[in-house]
């Protein structure tokens, strides 16, 4: 199995690495996650992590120093830092440590699979470790992390409920949310199975539909309506995703009301 510890002080870092590595992993893989170098080293020793991501900039002992402790017990883990700079001197130390990478921030999530999945390849397996209630702190951790992704989520939807009408980006609605950009979109699309331009588009079309079912209103204006600046774009959009013309739907819906009312006649 392979063992994994993510070191990052930053909880928008943190679980924006968190959700990109728990990808790549088997359920029988086990993630550790840490704020502080201090109590890296102490989960180091604990869990004999084989893969290790180590932030520069951390409380109580920063990056390089906790590495080179890590390294008088671990000396064969693959460990890629990652850092806010490009100082020759942090890299010239890193190759001492031998490091397997070194990731400048932002990381995009591309490049963080990329180096990961080359770590997963050159790494050693550790045996499984021996469960101990430490094992509680890393679970109630990943808790925490799925729990914030879900309020934060909850929030954006509720948000785009209300303003999908309008003018809607993404880092808008990341910002309303207080959320990295990046990382939203891939939370977003985890969580709701669609991405976030797909999901805005989804709600203006149903909207649209119930305004060609439910009024008079020229396709223009209903463009306009449900948030599309450009009418000609959402005929486009339109057809694409109900398979027919705004007025051809118009006639459509028409004829399916007329059937049911004279149904219920009957």
């Amino acid at each position: 199995m392979n063992v994994v510890l993510i070191v990052e002080d930053e909880i928008l870092e943190r679980e924006f690495l968190t959700m990109v590595v728990r990808d790549e992993l088997h359920p029988e893989d086990l993630l550790l996650t840490c704020d502080s170098g201090t109590e890296a080293v102490k989960l180091a020793r604990q869990y004999r992590p084989n893969l290790i991501f180590m932030d520069l900039m951390i409380p109580e002992r920063d990056g390089l120093s906790t590495i080179e402790e890590i390294r008088t017990f671990l000396p064969h883990s693959s460990i890629t830092i990652l850092s806010a700079y490009s100082d020759f001197s942090y890299a010239q130390k890193a190759i001492s440590l031998k490091v397997f990478e070194y990731l400048l921030k932002p990381i995009k999530p591309s490049a963080l699979k990329e180096v990961f999945g080359r770590m997963l390849k050159a790494g050693v397996s550790q045996p499984a470790p021996v469960p101990t209630t430490a094992d509680k702190k890393p679970a109630a951790e990943s808790m925490e992390t799925r729990d914030e992704c879900s309020t934060f989520i909850e929030e954006s939807i509720k948000y785009i409920e209300e303003h999908f009408k309008e003018k809607l980006t993404l880092e808008m609605v990341a910002s309303k949310v207080f959320v990295n950009a990046k990382y939203f979109s891939h939370v977003f699309k985890k969580e709701m199975g669609v991405a976030f331009t797909d999901y805005i588009i989804q709600m203006r079309i149903q909207y649209a539909c119930r305004l060609l079912e439910t009024t008079n209103y020229q396709a223009y204006r209903i463009s306009c309506e449900c948030g599309f600046s450009d009418p000609s774009y959402f005929n486009r959009v339109f057809c694409a995703k109900m398979n027919m013309t705004p007025q051809n739907y118009r006639k459509y819906a028409h004829v399916v009301n007329q059937n049911d009312s004279a149904s219920k006649i009957i």
